[in-house]
This record gives structure tokens, C-alpha cells and sequence, in this order.
């Protein structure tokens, strides 16, 4: 049996494994989650522009979250939402999507494979906080960044983290200003879902750009305090002339990337 056809098969199978509705209803939950999420952080991101306090991150987010009336049942419904979307995800990487007729290049595997990375980890600091032992991301990654640059290889590893995340800053910003992220909709997909990925992906990316800076920054600097991730990226904005202002456009565009995850729910090609 060739190379070609056992990796057919693999996809085959894996794709079977996936195809009982509420999968992927579940898994389409997982676009929910990641939305109330953004709009979170834009919130937060917003109410730091008028002198409130607030970290305008995942975790800031998933802890205004659980603050919430029935905020502990959400963080554990986002569990499984975020764990079902990266399990479609990782059969994606096998298989290609179950809504097109081959298996997906390499390019679309490796990003699949990255994204179901990506939603395992959001999985797992749900996790933390829906067991009530969620901490500040901000302070992980001070703490993180501060050993890795006991050594040169770990200020190596930092220097690539900090590459990698401008690189998909980037994509993201390309993704969104070239429309190509109407691929990932169906044909039936919503006519705002336009405008509003168009917002969205180029917000999401420019906060992206500006967390990967910050890493590299606290290298060159050899200062750790300055890798704060996206909490950190959005409060040098407000440090900034027209920091206000920055501070409310931030905020609204990484809450209209939210309003996006609603239309991913709904319509992305899976």
C-alpha cells in the first residue's frame, strides 16, 4: 500500500470518527467561546481607557467570566468546547476539511495541527479556572520569559517564540486586508461576515504583531518585565499620545474579531 493511500485511508477514518452531529456542533460551540472571549478582552481593553483596572488578556477574560452569575458552569462548558474544537482541528491535520473533496496541502495541515495546539491550550486554562486555580497569563509569562533568559539557548527559544508570533501577526493582518478568509466560510455565509472579518483579522493581527514585539523587546532589553503577552501589548497603547483613544480602537477591534468567532459558529466550512 502506497504512502499516498494510507494517509487517504487515515483521513478517511478520522473524518468517520467526527461525523456524529453533535460533534460538530460542539466543536462549532468552541467558535462561540472564542468570540464571548475577544468581546471580554475588548472590554476590558476598553475600560482600561477610562482609568479602570483589568488585565486585557485570555485570563483577564476567563476571569471576569467566572466572576459572573453561572460563570463556573460557562468555564466548564468552554472546556469542552474549546477541547472539541481542537479535536476537529487535529482531524483536519490527518484528514483535510470534511467539507472538501481532497485531503488539504501541507500548508493547510500545519496551520490545522498549530490551531489545534492553540484551542487544547485554551482548553487547559479554562481548566484552571473552572477548578478556581486560573492565574494572571501576564504574570506566567514574566515569570516564563524570566527563566528562559538564565541562558542562551533559552533567549534563542525566546527570540523564535517572539519571530513566530510576529509571523502570524502578520498572516493574520494579510488574512484579513487580502479577504482571504472567506475561503474558510461557506458559500450561504452570513453578508456581513465581510466586513466584520475584514476588522477583525486585521485588529487580531496588529495585537499579535505587538505581543511578539514585546518578547523580543524583553530579550534585547534583558528585561522580562516587558514580555507581558497581549495584556502588556494593549497597556503600552495607553501609555502612548491619544492613548485613550488607541486603548477604545484596540478594544473594539479584538471585540469585533469576537463577533467573527459568531460567524465562524455558524458558517465556517468544517
Amino acid at each position: 500500500m502506497s504512502q499516498e493511500t494510507s494517509d487517504t485511508d487515515k483521513g478517511s477514518r478520522a473524518a468517520d470518527a467526527v461525523q456524529h452531529p453533535w460533534f460538530e456542533k460542539l466543536a462549532r460551540a468552541g467558535h462561540v467561546v472564542n468570540g464571548v472571549l475577544h468581546i471580554l478582552i475588548g472590554y476590558i481593553a476598553i475600560r482600561l481607557a477610562f482609568g479602570k483596572g483589568g488585565n486585557a488578556d485570555q485570563s483577564g477574560a476567563l476571569g471576569e467570566l467566572a466572576s459572573k452569575p453561572g460563570g463556573a458552569v460557562a468555564l466548564w462548558v468552554a472546556v469542552a468546547a474549546f477541547v472539541m474544537l481542537a479535536l476537529w482541528r487535529l482531524v483536519e491535520t490527518v484528514g483535510g476539511k470534511a467539507s472538501e473533496s481532497d485531503s488539504g496541502d501541507a500548508f493547510d495541515k500545519v496551520k490545522a495541527l498549530s490551531l489545534a495546539v492553540v484551542y487544547f491550550a485554551f482548553a487547559w486554562t479554562a481548566f484552571t479556572f473552572a477548578r478556581g486555580s486560573g492565574k494572571s497569563s501576564s504574570e506566567q509569562n514574566v515569570g516564563l520569559t524570566a527563566r528562559l533568559m538564565e541562558n542562551g539557548f533559552g533567549k534563542f527559544v525566546l527570540i523564535v517564540a517572539g519571530g513566530v508570533v510576529i509571523g502570524v501577526g502578520g498572516y493574520f493582518a494579510y488574512k484579513g486586508a487580502t479577504k482571504k478568509f472567506l475561503k474558510d466560510l461557506l458559500p450561504t455565509r452570513s453578508r456581513y461576515a465581510e466586513p466584520i472579518g475584514f476588522v477583525g483579522y486585521i485588529a487580531k493581527g496588529a495585537a499579535l504583531l505587538g505581543v511578539g514585539t514585546l518578547i523580543i523587546t524583553a530579550v534585547v532589553t534583558a528585561d522580562p518585565a516587558k514580555a507581558k503577552g497581549l495584556d502588556g501589548a494593549i497597556k503600552i497603547l495607553g501609555e502612548q499620545a491619544f492613548g485613550t483613544a488607541l486603548l477604545v480602537i484596540a478594544g473594539l477591534g479584538i471585540a469585533v474579531y469576537g463577533v467573527y468567532s459568531f460567524v465562524m459558529a455558524k458558517d465556517a466550512r468544517m
